[in-house]
């Protein structure tokens, strides 16, 4: 038997079978001019999370690239966002996961997510250069962690792949170095909004 599932491809468009749990806060977007729909699709409260993060993380990499603010400051409006976006990841999606026996990758985000903000405050407020100079590294390689252990504990091929995809991010910034914030930023977003957008594989 196949770890993952290879009945469905790792990525497709979403299908209309959803499971009766879903369809609470299900949100039905469609878009279009008289009888011509421009586009339509569906989002769970999983989607939602993603959306949400993918928003969050508009602002904050945009700020750091192109707008001369304190870093003290963005630090502590970061932080605080960063906190709000957990919170709502979590209200969101945890009846998604207990019922799926998934709660442990939250758990796993969340932290991945708080030590990111710690590290990345300790950085900012205490000067620490190592952490300053390799805060996109630092996001990135967080944000892989998190997708493998969602690929493994799922048994998802794309979220594997995006773990990839992220640190292929690392080693492209290398040759980047002026433009990282930006480049960090729209992979990310990129990433969660892709996901947010298909139905990925899992267990």
């Amino acid at each position: 038997m196949s770890f993952f599932n290879d009945s469905v491809p790792p990525l497709r468009r979403k299908q209309t079978n959803f499971d009766i749990h879903d369809l609470e806060g299900l949100w039905c977007i469609t878009w279009q001019v008289g009888n011509r729909r421009l586009y339509s699709n569906f989002y769970t409260c999983v989607d939602k999370a993603l959306m949400l993060w993918g928003i969050l993380l508009i602002p904050i990499f945009i700020t750091a690239q192109f707008i001369p603010m304190d870093w003290d400051l963005q630090a502590t409006i970061w932080s605080i966002l960063s906190c709000l976006g957990i919170g709502l990841m979590v209200a969101l999606t945890t009846s998604w996961v207990q019922r799926r026996q998934f709660c442990w990758v939250l758990y796993c985000w969340v932290l991945l997510m708080l030590l990111g903000v710690v590290l990345t405050d300790l950085g900012i407020f205490l000067s620490r250069g190592i952490i300053l100079s390799n805060l996109c590294c630092l996001w990135l390689g967080l944000s892989a962690i998190g997708y493998f252990c969602t690929g493994l504990g799922m048994r998802s091929r794309t979220m594997l792949l995006m773990g990839t995809i992220h640190l292929l991010g690392i080693f492209i910034l290398h040759f980047l170095s002026s433009w990282q914030f930006l480049t960090t930023g729209a992979l990310m977003v990129f990433c969660l909004l892709l996901l947010a957008e298909f139905e990925w594989d899992h267990c």
